[in-house]
């Protein structure tokens, strides 16, 4: 079984570390079985809150914009067409440095829960 989903369609919401979210493909809502693809937004200016999931491996691809990714305290510069693995424990945030919104591929396996988000800051 092939599963499907249209960008158009999909509505945001806000995740735990205060970025806007796509969810492109999750389990919970498309019927895939291991892992999450989501398009996180972070507006000019704006920094995610710092946190840490204690199961999921991430890895961000930067699709527009520039920023700093903050991974255990370590500052790296980020662009579009840089990708990023977080592994399981890794704190992190990332700050908008750019002139335009931060535009985030966010693929997690096993797929995104709040519950696995341990807030910070």
């Amino acid at each position: 079984m092939n599963i499907r989903t249209s960008y158009e369609d999909i509505s945001p919401y806000i995740t735990k570390d205060g970025s806007s979210i796509k969810e492109l493909m999750h389990p919970e809502v498309h019927g895939n079985s291991a892992q999450s693809l989501a398009e996180a937004t972070v507006p000019a200016g704006n920094t995610t809150i710092l946190h840490r999931h204690e199961i999921t491996e991430e890895i961000y691809h930067i699709l527009s914009g520039s920023g700093v990714l903050s991974l255990d305290g370590k500052m790296i510069d980020v662009k579009e067409g840089d990708s990023v693995c977080i592994l399981p424990g890794t704190t992190h945030k990332i700050k908008n440095t750019g002139q335009k919104d931060l535009r985030i591929l966010c693929c997690c396996s096993p797929a995104y829960s709040h519950d696995d988000t341990e807030i910070l800051d």
